[in-house]
């Protein structure tokens, strides 16, 4: 790995690092992880997504980075999300993409979908195109 792609690597680690939730809150995250059938860590994102639920998400994802190079979010019970969290799936795309892994999604309700599509993050997020209501 070249130089500039390890201090990105490093400072992507430290970004993700700082600012964590305490030890329950990971515990509890941790516990209700659930295993992708492909071994990748699944993540079901909560209905209320907005900056009140980050410091659990952000420890949750975290979480499952840890576990493996692949993600699966599932965002289909998501009632209400902001920017700070839809930031902060970029940030795990991101990531995942620096170190060759894969972010796929379970499914993702409608105000997810909006949301993202608002702010020009569909096809960042790689969000699974939407099917008919």
């Amino acid at each position: 790995m070249a130089t500039a792609d390890k201090q990105l690597v490093s400072a992507n680690e430290r970004a993700w690092s700082g600012g964590m939730a305490g030890k329950r809150a990971v515990k509890q995250q941790q516990d209700e992880r659930q295993a992708a059938p492909d071994g990748a860590a699944a993540v079901v994102l909560p209905a209320d997504c907005r900056i009140a639920a980050q410091a659990a998400l952000k420890a949750e994802l975290l979480g499952a980075l840890k576990q493996g190079a692949s993600v699966v979010l599932d965002a289909s019970q998501v009632e209400r999300v902001d920017t700070a969290a839809l930031q902060l799936l970029v940030l795990l795309r991101r990531e995942l993409q620096t170190r060759g892994g894969a972010l796929d999604w379970r499914g993702a309700s409608e105000a997810f979908n909006e949301a993202a599509g608002l702010l020009g993050l569909a096809r960042i997020l790689e969000l699974p195109a939407a099917g008919p209501a």
